[in-house]
């Protein structure tokens, strides 16, 4: 017997929302935090739009651009935050691509909207005693330790970005001559040179740390995690404010 699907100007929005999110969580994968959510974002958006006497299915992108602005007025209530609308914006875009991804709308009314435009902070910049301070944090001779030392010693010698960091391979470094070779965008490579400091606990690393880390496996970066695997940038960033905190810097 043949399934007959209901039109989608007649199921109920909430239905819609239910699709929607079991897509995000069994074919995305994301978290139910994330998934609760985009669910109270759309639920807010569905008494917007009824309302105002429309649906999803019909709403414009005048209407969903009204939301948004409505948020950030408040209009009798607390304004939202430029980082709420924008999560709010993502999660219709997010929404709306999946309705036309279903054969659900032709058109796109999310395709133009965006959230308000955030300030962008100014990156800090550290003196020369909050960097020796920083530096100075990675006590003790595990393998982990030794990796953060000749990680944030080798940052900072050669002002090295994240994507350049975790890139770097064993073969890239020469100890003897104190130079590095490192990967940036486009698959440019420079030399740079490496203070003794650096060259220093690089080699405390290669010698007693990573040995440790790699386990016997043939991994060809530099610095691992503590599973033995390469290490990310979200995992530099972990690091690096990690200690970053432990040196009041945080």
């Amino acid at each position: 017997m043949a399934t007959i699907t209901q039109p989608a100007e007649a199921r109920p929005f909430e239905h819609l929302v239910l699709d929607f999110l079991a897509y995000l969580e069994f074919e995305r994968g994301l978290s139910r935090n994330t998934l609760e959510a985009y669910r109270s974002d759309l639920l807010q958006f569905g008494r917007f739009i009824d309302a105002r006497g429309t649906t999803a299915v019909a709403a414009s992108s005048a209407d969903l651009g009204d939301f948004l602005a409505d948020l950030a007025q408040g209009n009798g209530r607390p304004a939202a935050s430029p980082a709420t609308i924008h999560r709010k914006a993502a999660c219709l875009r997010s929404f709306y691509r999946h309705l036309r991804r279903e054969g659900i709308l032709d058109g796109d009314p999310a395709a133009t909207i965006s959230g308000p435009r955030r300030g962008r902070r100014l990156p800090k910049v550290l003196s020369r005693g909050e960097i020796a301070k920083l530096l100075e944090q990675p006590t003790g001779t595990t393998p982990t330790a030794l990796r953060d030392a000749a990680l944030l010693e080798l940052m900072y010698a050669c002002g090295l970005r994240a994507s350049e960091a975790i890139g770097i391979e064993v073969g890239d470094v020469d100890l003897e001559d104190g130079v590095l070779r490192a990967r940036g965008k486009g698959s440019k490579e420079r030399v740079v040179p490496v203070g003794r400091k650096a060259v220093e606990a690089v080699r405390r690393y290669l010698e007693r740390g990573r040995p440790v880390l790699v386990r016997g496996r043939s991994v060809p970066q530099l610095f691992l995690n503590f599973r033995g695997e390469a290490l990310t940038r979200q995992g530099l960033y972990k690091i690096v404010r990690r200690h970053a905190v432990s040196a009041g810097l945080g």
